[in-house]
């Protein structure tokens, strides 16, 4: 997973409520067997005028103009602002791939649906809440000036707009240490490799049976 230390990019609004995850990524994209490709087909049914499925080449596709994300001023955008209840919905884990496989790094509103934001965190997408008229605030600027960028820092739980504005925000300590250092589950496990392998050598060696195979 990609460390999360300081990031400054580009914000894009999202100027909805209770955003669901199937929304975020819809059902037919749950198909595929692979963790990747997801990041097209980030908000399908709203980015494109006709129907996807799974292996479309989105080239192909009918882009709707009227999307914020197919406008040209948000182009690569990192950073994405919602409103109240982002991530509701079903606890599909394919939400915060599609999210960070498209580009986005963080993401800022007012509240999230409780399973998207623990999954966020454990696919290095960092959920930012702040209050509700701070976050009226973010739209309104982004609003106002093409390429409109923030700074995160994760280290200093603050966001800072571009007049060195510091917004504070909570982050729960193991979740920022995870974030800081590209730690997923497996990479918290694999942390301790040398004792597993030490254990197994001497499971193994004490008790040899464990390691038979039947062969039939």
């Amino acid at each position: 997973m990609e460390k999360f230390t300081v990031h400054k990019g580009l914000v894009a609004p999202m100027d909805r409520e209770n955003v669901d995850t199937d929304a975020i990524i819809p059902k037919q994209f749950l198909k595929s067997i692979k963790r990747s490709g997801f990041g097209p087909n980030l908000f399908d049914e709203w980015r494109y005028l006709d129907p996807g499925e799974p292996g479309q080449d989105p080239a192909s596709r009918k882009p709707n103009p009227d999307f914020v994300l197919n406008q040209p001023r948000y182009a690569g955008a990192s950073i994405l602002i919602a409103r109240q209840n982002f991530g509701c919905g079903s606890s599909r884990e394919h939400a915060p791939w599609a999210l960070e496989q498209y580009g986005f790094r963080a993401l800022i509103a007012p509240s999230f649906a409780d399973i998207f934001f623990n999954n966020c965190f454990k696919n290095g997408v960092l959920p930012i809440q702040l209050p509700e008229a701070q976050v009226a605030r973010l739209f309104d600027e982004v609003h106002a000036f093409p390429g409109y960028q923030l700074t995160v820092d994760l280290e200093r739980q603050v966001v800072v707009k571009p007049d060195g504005t510091e917004l504070a925000f909570e982050v729960q300590p193991f979740r920022k240490y995870c974030l800081l250092n590209g730690f997923d589950d497996i990479g918290l496990t694999l942390r301790h490799a040398d004792k597993i392998k030490a254990y197994e050598a001497e499971r193994i060696a004490s008790k040899p049976w464990l390691n038979n195979r039947l062969i039939g």
